[in-house]
């Protein structure tokens, strides 16, 4: 009995070691606190993009609402979630960044609640993004705000850009263009 009990929890360890295998396994809180499940993004492009509201990269919310403008609805979104993680450039409540983000940027792609994105505490749709063992793509470290993440209409990760990737950089509007 022993043995079948032994071989019953490897099995389900190895389940749980397998983790999350598409971005549309993840529900996560939108900026008012609501569930807000990724799965209702199937069939779109999802640029997610960590976001902060005192950073000198800041200014590049203009230009992911300017790409959200052109090519945002039923084939591409983008995500952002605003992270606290590096030199305190997001230190505001969710209240405040929709505030910040709506009177400055005219932001009308869906912010998530304020989440960290490295360190102990990290949110588990980063670990997916972050972890190769997860994502089945890539390793990658988040390196500042506003890095991106490519995820294509299946759920799963394609690329990342850097965070001093304009929003309207061409590897990222052939990949939303299909090119």
């Amino acid at each position: 009995m022993k043995k079948f009990e032994l071989v019953i929890i490897f099995v389900f360890a190895a389940l749980l070691s397998f983790g999350q295998n598409s971005f549309y396994d993840f529900t996560v809180k939108d900026i008012d606190g609501n569930d807000f499940d990724l799965s209702s993004l199937k069939g779109k492009k999802v640029l997610v993009v960590n976001t902060a509201s005192k950073c000198g990269l800041t200014p590049q919310y203009e230009g992911l609402q300017e790409l959200y403008d052109k090519y945002g609805g039923d084939k591409f979104v983008i995500v952002g979630f605003p992270a606290n993680n590096f030199l305190s450039q997001e230190p505001g409540t969710n209240e405040e960044i929709e505030e910040f983000c709506q009177k400055n940027y005219g932001v009308t792609f869906p912010m998530m609640s304020k989440i960290s994105v490295k360190g102990d505490d990290m949110a588990p749709i980063y670990h997916w993004l972050t972890e190769k063992s997860k994502n089945g793509v890539m390793d990658s470290s988040v390196a500042w705000n506003f890095q991106k993440y490519l995820i294509d209409e299946n759920g799963k990760l394609v690329d990342m850009a850097s965070p001093k990737t304009k929003p309207d950089d061409a590897k990222i509007v052939s990949w939303i263009e299909g090119k």
